[in-house]
């Protein structure tokens, strides 16, 4: 199979129709071997019987629905585990991805030999205040802060190797940070392509501004586990060792002086450096047990949904 096309999606009855309809003409006027794999987060309006219609007329629809709205990055693992085409595409349900835009990043997967590509909505259709300048300063600190060199990180529109979404975990909402974890991960060939974006035709948009302060908090986290989710020690021993340094030191100042040089003046307790010693040796041990803790869930843990599903087509 040539592609599997990821669609997560939460109420969008009335875009669903009309998007698949969209896709099935690129897929078939490319000749392409493909799937659609529409995967419902919780919707309560009528989008799961319209999934149930659109497989009944076309054998290359399949669904997945959740028992409740458990957010984009869980829908997308889920889209991950039972995609089987070579290239994955990802794109969102409400009509402002373009389906002519597939080929392409189909090819550049394929003939280019890109692991990822990522799309880019130069031109935005949405409010500048809400929505376009947070993204642009979003996408900034993305950026700086990951060295992936993206101009827009959240675009739902992608494309992937199937062994990459084989090989990343996304959860929680880093669905945002997809080209981070597949560098981090050792996918390193990263392309960008700017792709048109489409006004929303119905319905509203599920994200608010809250995203924005959840995107860099995420940031912070994926940063993080980037540089040192597979070596917690590494960063915990490393200011453990220093703390220890540092409170041995003072320790060892204190001792020197009270027994050699000024064994007559105030007590070691009665001086600031001793607080600082025992100050710096508790923090010492505290981040070499964080460090231990650290190795000791990663070499135990084991990887679990954080979703349910409740019926699948």
């Amino acid at each position: 199979m040539n592609l599997s096309i990821i669609i997560p999606l939460l109420n969008e009855e009335e875009s669903l129709k009309e998007l698949h309809h969209w896709i099935a003409q690129v897929m078939q006027s490319n000749g392409f071997l493909y799937e659609i794999l529409f995967i419902d987060d919780g919707s309560t309006d009528t989008s799961w019987k319209v999934i149930q219609e659109l497989s009944k007329q076309d054998a290359n629809v399949k669904g997945i629905r959740f028992l409740n709205n458990f957010g984009k990055s869980q829908a997308l693992h889920a889209g991950f585990a039972k995609a089987i085409g070579d290239v994955v595409i990802t794109m969102d349900a409400d009509l402002q991805d373009n389906p002519d835009e597939i080929p392409e990043l189909y090819k550049m997967i394929v003939e280019d030999d890109f692991d990822l590509v990522s799309g880019w909505k130069k031109k935005r259709y949405d409010p500048v205040l809400g929505k376009n300048l947070p993204s642009k300063l979003f996408n900034f600190a993305a950026r700086k802060t990951s060295k992936v060199k993206l101009h827009d990180f959240n675009c739902g529109l992608k494309a992937y190797k199937n062994e990459v979404v084989k090989n990343i975990q996304v959860t929680g909402e880093m669905h945002r940070y997809i080209p981070v974890l597949a560098k981090s991960a050792g996918f390193n060939r990263i392309g960008e392509k700017v792709v048109q974006h489409q006004a929303r035709k119905y319905g509203t948009t599920k994200f608010g501004m809250e995203r924005f302060v959840r995107g860099f908090l995420d940031l912070i986290t994926i940063s993080f586990l980037s540089r040192f989710g597979k070596r917690p020690m590494h960063l915990f021993g490393t200011w453990g060792a220093l703390m220890l340094f540092v409170g041995f030191g003072f320790a060892l100042y204190l001792g020197i002086d009270k027994l050699f040089i000024h064994p007559e003046g105030r007590l070691i307790t009665q001086r600031p450096q001793f607080f600082i010693a025992l100050t710096a040796m508790i923090l010492g041990s505290q981040f070499f047990i964080a460090g231990f803790l650290g190795e000791l869930i990663l070499r135990t843990r084991k990887d679990h949904k954080n979703y349910i599903v409740r019926e699948e087509i």
